[in-house]
């Protein structure tokens, strides 16, 4: 039997591996809302310089997208950090995501509908990091309790292999991750919403 990885600490192997470099590397991060990004904002950034990039398509309704963008651009305006962090906002493309989620529309969450739904903003944040010249591209998703950090870690490690970007391992709830989000949230009068973001998810417990 495979043993099961330690996310976290292949981060901070590669974390002090970078620490040795006379440049600061470039991240390139997904972030589903400004909750999750709070904590992975605060430790990341004495890293890396960041650029968050909010791509969210199965976010329902277009009124909860928006409202969950704008705090994300608050508390990136607001929050202090050692490097710089700038912010990049994706296409709002519902159509996209209800096209990967057809025939799934019944499954439970956390199952292969939410894998898929992973897999297209993740894929989305890795064509714009490599356009872009990133050394790294990551999401904020891991820190959730409730999400499937090994799924993501996989998903993001087969992306990045296919497209020749490297991806960031991260299990971002280790180390009292998605505590300390929550003291932020509460810090910084962060909108935290109850459900995950789709129209499947709504009425959740995220």
């Amino acid at each position: 039997m495979e043993a099961k990885r330690n996310y976290q600490k292949e981060l901070e192997n590669i974390i002090e591996a970078i620490n040795n470099r006379k440049t600061i590397p470039k991240l390139f991060l997904h972030s589903c809302c400004a909750p999750c990004g709070s904590y992975v904002l605060e430790y990341l950034s004495d890293y890396f310089e960041i650029t968050l990039f909010y791509y969210n398509p199965n976010i329902f309704p277009e009124e909860e997208y928006f409202k969950r963008m704008r705090e994300q651009e608050r508390l990136i305006h607001h929050m202090p950090v050692k490097n710089p962090v700038h912010f990049i906002q994706g296409k709002y493309e519902p159509e996209v995501f209800f096209g990967i989620a057809r025939g799934l529309e019944d499954m439970k969450e956390g199952g292969e509908r939410c894998f898929k739904c992973y897999e297209l903003r993740m894929r989305e944040a890795a064509l714009q990091a490599k356009a872009r010249d990133f050394d790294y591209f990551t999401t904020t998703l891991s820190i959730s309790p409730l999400k499937n950090a090994a799924k993501i870690n996989e998903i993001g490690e087969a992306i990045g292999k296919e497209m020749g970007i490297p991806y960031l391992p991260s299990d971002f709830k280790k180390k009292n991750g998605y505590k300390r989000s929550l003291e932020l949230s509460k810090a910084y009068g962060l909108y935290r919403q109850d459900y995950c973001g789709c129209v499947f998810s709504r009425g959740g417990n995220e």
